[in-house]
């Protein structure tokens, strides 16, 4: 099942005009073995620990956001999402540690390059550009993570019993989560609206296909990985 609201609006448009990019991204290869449960643990491992460095950059990103906004219920949204973040920093550590991976071990991981890139071309279209800009730049996460989700959800082929990948597919499919990235695209169809003319569209596009394609490059870095640890054994 796709959420409708994943193929409306200013959101919908851009998803389509991603093409290829998008379907490389949600239906990557990382996260297929994700839904299976094959994924090889050193991959998951990997991609937990970056994605730890990632949230703290996304925060920081939505504070930006939040700097570039003065309607109170635009506020009061993104607000909203930014301690959604905050709030789930310890609880990314926490599911770390079901994996082995300590608190000290992720603190004092070095930022892998994919995760560079990706933060800090956001960071970077927020600084240079507006409000609608950053978004825009945010939204292949925000929205991307639950259509991930639901769609593994609601694939025959995903395998949930015996999967120990289960409660993350399980965590993005998760209602009150839903309802969080609902709040988003609201937020981004209103901002679209109020700013987004023809003459934009191709900027915006552009924006949101790059950070689709650096989405796809932080699922194969997790592959990368894994099979960077086979071959050195």
């Amino acid at each position: 099942m796709l959420h409708p609201l994943f193929k409306t609006g200013f959101y919908g448009r851009l998803r389509q005009q991603a093409g290829t990019q998008w379907h490389d991204y949600v239906r990557h290869n990382f996260v297929q073995q994700l839904g299976q449960g094959t994924l090889p643990p050193a991959a998951f491992r990997h991609y937990l620990t970056q994605d730890y460095l990632f949230l703290l950059h996304f925060a920081r990103a939505w504070g930006l956001l939040i700097s570039k906004l003065s309607e109170p219920a635009a506020l009061r949204s993104a607000t909203a999402s930014l301690n959604a973040i905050v709030s789930e920093l310890p609880l990314h550590l926490a599911y770390c540690q079901q994996w082995g991976i300590s608190e000290e071990a992720v603190a004092g991981e070095p930022e892998a390059t994919e995760t560079i890139n990706y933060t800090r071309y956001v960071l970077d279209v927020g600084h240079t550009g507006d409000v609608l800009e950053l978004m825009t730049a945010l939204m292949p996460c925000v929205a991307g993570y639950a259509e991930i989700g639901l769609r593994l959800l609601d694939d025959p082929a995903t395998r949930l019993e015996g999967n120990p990948y289960a409660a993350w597919i399980e965590n993005y499919g998760d209602e009150s989560y839903l309802a969080g990235v609902g709040s988003s695209l609201l937020l981004f169809e209103t901002l679209a609206q109020q700013r987004a003319g023809e003459q934009r569209i191709n900027s915006l596009s552009e924006i949101f296909t790059t950070a689709t394609r650096l989405e796809a490059a932080f699922w194969q870095m997790g592959l990368n990985h894994a099979d960077c640890l086979r071959v050195s054994s």
